[in-house]
């Protein structure tokens, strides 16, 4: 089994000056500490307007920053939302294609939909086609990183004409595809497309074994890969905080786990909120506590190192640790990526990878089987694209102008912000 850790980016309030900027310099921080720890991945969310939950709205460009302070890590996107007004796909490829070339192909490319309201409305994506969109635009944006040139697409979501979308990422066809998952037909969804399966639910190991069995049956039973290569894994997160006093680490962790909790039912479930107003960190200190799942990582290197334990066994292929939630000081997280560092990683390191070689062994017949079902790229026939003092040039003649009329000119037009067929006192 092996590491990430998860970069919401929380911040509650009250917010000092320069708070946000602290709060990015220490998530840089928490990355090259977690990767001398033994993490092997970083994943960035990508949320948009969900005030003291996530500041992590422009994931691109912190990972980009992560990829240069760490070297063996792989960077990954947890998730990008990827409904073509959230992010164009051939945005999206072009983004993905770089972080991949400037990381040395160390990007991995979760993806999602959003599912709330202030998200969603503030984009005009509608709630019920989002999963359609989601789709069209994942299966087109891989392609769009694997063709040369993209042959264009008309679809329900998007279009655009044939295009050669550059860079090409160093991983081809394409890197690592995930999706997020929150329940079991998602979950069921992600084996059935051929992608890794993002589970951002808290669960116990006895619930972890049913979900990667699971997994794993759908995945070698139903696979129709929606890329051009596959991807069987499940990551799971866990919330953590180590301290070898338990007391010590429950009083630093469980708090903060619970705002990350509530703060996501806030936004998706049962808050209202008015943006720029209000006070979520207020709001939660005013609710009833709920009992809390998710902090069996919390407490001594021992406890950790038993839970994580528990999902090794279990079949989970990847823990992502949140290491930061709610008010948690920087120091407290930087102690606890060195205790896992030092007391718990290097083991399940040390078994991961004869792990990975029997499972992909197990899996070998039913990898062959997805990828004789991947459906090859469309040829390519691309118009030629005329540049705009051409086209406007052979408009001109068209229309049966007694005036003679040169690209030069209308390239001069065209900048002025002019029109054909305007006086032109240099001609």
């Amino acid at each position: 089994m092996q590491f990430g850790m998860f970069f919401e980016l929380q911040l509650p309030r009250p917010w000092a000056p320069g708070a946000e900027q602290a709060l990015f310099n220490n998530a840089l921080e928490w990355a090259e500490v977690g990767e001398q720890a033994g993490v092997e991945y970083g994943w960035a969310q990508e949320h948009h307007f969900l005030e003291e939950y996530s500041h992590s709205t422009a994931p691109e460009v912190f990972l980009s920053a992560v990829s240069q302070r760490t070297k063996r890590m792989r960077i990954g996107h947890g998730v990008t939302l990827m409904p073509p007004v959230f992010n164009h796909p051939a945005r999206v490829a072009e983004r993905i294609a770089t972080l991949d070339l400037v990381s040395n192909g160390r990007v991995e490319w979760g993806t999602g939909e959003s599912s709330s309201r202030i998200e969603l409305e503030g984009f005009g994506v509608n709630y019920l086609e989002k999963r359609s969109m989601w789709a069209e635009a994942v299966r087109e944006t891989a392609r769009m990183m694997a063709s040369e040139p993209y042959a264009g697409y008309q679809g329900k979501y998007f279009t655009m004409p044939a295009r050669n979308i550059v860079p090409k990422p160093v991983q081809r066809p394409h890197p690592p595809l995930w999706v997020a998952c929150t329940n079991r037909d998602t979950l069921k969804l992600a084996a059935r497309l051929g992608m890794g399966a993002l589970t951002f639910s808290f669960m116990n190991a006895g619930e972890a074994r049913y979900w990667v069995k699971e997994y794993y049956d759908t995945f070698e039973r139903e696979c129709q890969p929606i890329g051009l290569t596959v991807n069987p894994n499940i990551a799971m997160l866990a919330g953590v905080m180590v301290h070898p006093d338990a007391e010590v680490a429950l009083a630093r962790g469980v708090e903060g786990q619970r705002f990350f909790k509530w703060a996501l039912a806030w936004y998706y479930r049962f808050g209202t909120h008015l943006p720029g107003r209000t006070d979520l960190w207020a709001e939660f200190l005013r609710s009833p506590q709920e009992p809390m799942a998710g902090i069996a990582a919390i407490g001594t290197p021992a406890d950790a190192r038993r839970h994580f334990e528990e999902l090794e066994e279990a079949g989970v292929d990847q823990v992502m640790l949140l290491q930061q939630a709610g008010m948690y000081p920087h120091e407290h997280v930087c102690e606890t990526l060195q205790h896992l560092g030092r007391d718990v990683i290097p083991p399940f390191l040390e078994r991961h990878e004869e792990a990975r070689e029997r499972k992909l062994k197990r899996l070998e017949p039913a990898i062959a089987d997805a990828m004789a079902k991947v459906v090859p790229t469309a040829p390519a026939s691309p118009d030629p694209v005329e540049a705009y003092p051409v086209m406007m040039a052979k408009r001109a003649q068209g229309t049966g102008t007694h005036r003679a009329v040169d690209a030069s000119m209308l390239w001069r037009l065209h900048v002025a912000g002019g029109s054909v067929g305007e006086d032109d006192d240099e001609g």
